[in-house]
């Protein structure tokens, strides 16, 4: 190698990228789809009302927890609770998917440009990973596992739920209309993404040493292991769904739509 081509080598990263793709796409695109989706749950969970259409309720209150929620879930928080209920639930969704392994790498890249694409420079100066306050809490997300597969085992009880229609003489019938559909297709979803992920991978047989003395483990891991390939596709499949069956109900309830009864 000639000395020219050493110090070409050698010369320093510039400020900007030499890239003329469009390699600043996929960021923005992260960034205006969990914007707009921060915004909507934001505004949906502080309304506090039209969530409950019946048999139907919004995956953003259930399971609901507080007495005056339209249609309580669990009654754990009584009356004195006078906020939307949703505030007692959404810390673990929230929890969940800010934590996630796929959206820390979606977020830092397009929020916080570290980095943004390769062969891009970050916007911060140094870099820290996630040794301090507060990206160091990124480490129990293992933890909001375990309550997100409660809120998801709820999701399905509301499935079930979502087959008894009222009826005029007080009592219930079993039946089925578009809203349970949605709902069944939202569970479905964020079961994918649930059960995908990095941790239940890991719990399954992500410490064995031989997976020959544990077959049943290794079967899990083997299945979840072929799921987590497709992680990144659940996590965003099951974010525009659980704001379209909230929104769905949501609409219902505010008498804009009527729901297609099937039987």
């Amino acid at each position: 190698m000639t000395s020219e081509a050493v110090r070409a080598v050698r010369r320093p990263v510039p400020q900007g990228t030499e890239r003329r793709d469009t390699w600043w796409l996929e960021p923005l695109i992260v960034v205006l789809v969990l914007g707009s989706f921060i915004i909507y749950t934001t505004w949906a969970m502080l309304q506090g009302a039209y969530y409950h259409a019946a048999p139907y309720l919004s995956p953003f209150y259930s399971p609901c927890l507080a007495a005056n929620c339209a249609h309580v879930s669990l009654p754990i928080i009584g009356t004195w609770w006078t906020l939307t209920p949703a505030l007692l639930i959404f810390w673990i969704p929230l929890g969940f998917r800010t934590t996630c392994y796929y959206y820390r790498k979606a977020y830092y890249r397009s929020f916080f440009w570290a980095p943004p694409a390769c062969a891009v420079p970050d916007a911060a100066k140094g870099y820290s990973g996630e040794t301090r306050f507060p990206f160091l809490l990124q480490n129990i997300h293992r933890y909001f596992f375990w309550p997100a597969v409660l809120v998801v085992i709820f999701l399905w009880w509301d499935v079930i739920q979502a087959f008894r229609f009222p009826t005029a003489s007080g009592g219930v019938a079993f039946g089925m209309g578009l809203g349970t559909l949605v709902l069944l297709a939202n569970s479905a979803l964020l079961s994918f993404y649930t059960l995908s992920c990095h941790f239940a991978r890991h719990l399954c047989g992500g410490y064995l040493n031989q997976f020959h003395r544990a077959p049943l483990r290794y079967r899990l891991w083997h299945i979840i292991t072929r799921a987590n390939e497709h992680h990144q596709l659940y996590a965003w499949i099951s974010l525009f769904g659980v704001a379209l069956a909230d929104l769905y109900v949501r609409l219902l309830a505010m008498g804009i739509i009527q729901d297609v009864r099937f039987f």
